[in-house]
């Protein structure tokens, strides 16, 4: 009956997000950013579907349950921590630049080399967050449906690609606003049967009060305070976020849509760690069997109950799903390939081409689920990537004229290279068994788990201002000018005709 439901749900989404296709009208830029006419509260909508997926739910839940609330919480927080962010400082400014893709501010800041190295690290780190949620649905069909974990990702993937091969950003606009309705009804009415049936508990030490998660390192604040840091300011050079972003109407209405998404993020997903802690107690021994809420759902509530929460995951899911693959196809596109690029209007064939992209984006991404089944840890690890390499350059080179090409350089250079040698050598990955690519060695321990972050991004920091303070200021306008005023290449601003 659970899969019926869901599956029926799934199937109107599907549909919806075919029938949007008819509002591209062969236009690229109806297809990549709605054709910038998104109001406000669609904005909202959309920029709470990007961070409420599987991972910052289902992952959620899963460190909630293993670690204690903050450990869950802190997703979350780090994700709504971007969006005050965002909204405070950036939303209003890379609107009004009027590009279509994050690496485009990269090209007008900083030159071509630089935006083909961001394309190549947000398409990277957008793989591993692709994966993160390939992950959990695959987990779900192979809870309710019985299908193996692998046939369930390879499941999934198509699906994903239909809609948003078909419809685009309107697509995720269409699915994002019945993820965030569906989302609300969901969780409420799980917080209400949890307490009205079972009341909610925590283990000895792993409850919200228990502050020992945030200030002692044995109690993994540090892996805590990392996560929140690593989404805070990670997640401002998300791809899929700034296509949001350059979705809205009006610089004004995108900044108000940060604010209205950062509170409605920590609405809907904060009460899913309170719930993962009381489910512990609630399904004992089978909070090993799988990502907990799915065992709580599946053996514990009532049928309709599963059938809303599951859907409403499953959408938020699928939306980011579509706005990870919308996003990257365009980077490869727009700013690796450059199809086109000199063409005074977006061309036909940047449409054609940006939907192919697709499918080898779906196809890696798939590769990593099937290599590490982890939800809530490959969110962190994607933006911890971003953090560490073009966080620095993106928020200096906005609002500072010193630094340049060979500033920008330096802070992805470094602050990757710090980042990847303390991946390989460190066993763990934000508590977890370090399965994707570990070298044993004897210098660093667990201990480094967290730190690495920290000391990554600071790297980063160093790297740009010394960098900066030895090569020649920048001529002309200020950083924050030069975003607003610069000439973007003529396809960025000009789409076809309809």
């Amino acid at each position: 009956m659970i899969i019926t439901g869901v599956a029926i749900f799934l199937l109107i989404l599907t549909v919806s997000g075919v029938v949007s296709a008819r509002r591209v009208r062969g236009d690229c830029s109806n297809y990549l950013v709605a054709g910038r006419a998104l109001p406000a509260v669609l904005v909202t909508a959309v920029l709470i579907a990007q961070p409420v997926d599987s991972n910052a739910t289902i992952g959620n839940a899963d460190l909630s349950a293993a670690f204690g609330f903050w450990a869950g919480a802190a997703l979350p927080i780090g994700l709504a921590l971007c969006l005050l962010l965002m909204g405070l400082f950036f939303a209003k400014r890379m609107r009004a630049a009027d590009v279509v893709t994050l690496p485009e501010y990269f090209r007008n800041r900083f030159g071509r080399s630089t935006e083909a190295a961001s394309s190549f690290l947000t398409i990277a780190s957008f793989i591993i967050l692709l994966a993160g949620n390939l992950v959990a649905v695959g987990f779900l069909l192979e809870r309710f449906l019985g299908v193996s974990y692998a046939f369930g990702i390879l499941l999934t993937v198509p699906l994903a690609l239909l809609y948003t091969i078909s419809g685009g950003m309107f697509a995720s606009v269409y699915t994002g606003v019945a993820c965030v309705v569906v989302n609300i009804v969901g969780v409420i009415s799980l917080v209400i049967w949890v307490a009205s049936t079972h009341g909610f508990s925590a283990p000895e030490g792993m409850g919200a009060g228990d502050l020992a998660q945030l200030t002692s390192s044995e109690s993994g604040a540090v892996i805590n305070w990392a996560t929140i840091i690593a989404l805070g300011l990670g997640n401002l050079v998300a791809i899929d976020l700034m296509q949001r972003v350059f979705s809205a109407r009006t610089p004004g209405g995108a900044q108000k849509a940060c604010f209205a998404a950062a509170a409605g993020l920590l609405m809907l997903c904060i009460p899913l760690s309170f719930v993962a802690l009381a489910a512990v107690s609630i399904v004992g021994d089978a909070a090993a069997d799988g990502p907990i809420l799915y065992t709580l759902l599946g053996q514990y509530a009532p049928a309709w109950l599963a059938i809303v929460v599951i859907s409403g995951l499953l959408a938020a899911t699928l939306t980011t799903i579509s706005g990870i693959l919308l996003s990257t196809a365009a980077v490869l596109i727009r700013n690796i390939l450059r199809i086109d690029a000199d063409a005074v209007i977006m061309t036909p064939r940047v449409l054609t081409a940006t939907r192919w992209a697709t499918l080898p984006m779906a196809v890696l991404a798939a590769v990593v689920a099937l290599r590490v089944p982890q939800t809530g840890i490959l969110l962190t690890l994607a933006f911890d990537l971003l953090l560490a390499s073009l966080v620095v350059p993106f928020i200096l080179g906005l609002y500072w004229s010193r630094g340049g090409a060979a500033a920008a350089w330096a802070a992805i250079v470094v602050g990757i290279g710090v980042r990847l040698t303390f991946f390989v050598l460190t066993p763990t990955i934000y508590g977890v068994d370090n399965t994707l690519f570990y070298l044993p060695n004897e210098w660093v321990s667990t201990s480094a788990d967290g730190w690495s972050t920290l000391l990554a991004g600071a790297a980063s920091l160093v790297a740009y201002l010394v960098v900066a303070a030895v090569t020649p200021g920048r001529a002309g306008q200020p950083a924050e000018e030069s975003v607003q005023d610069a000439s973007p290449a003529p396809a960025v601003l000009t789409s076809a005709p309809s």
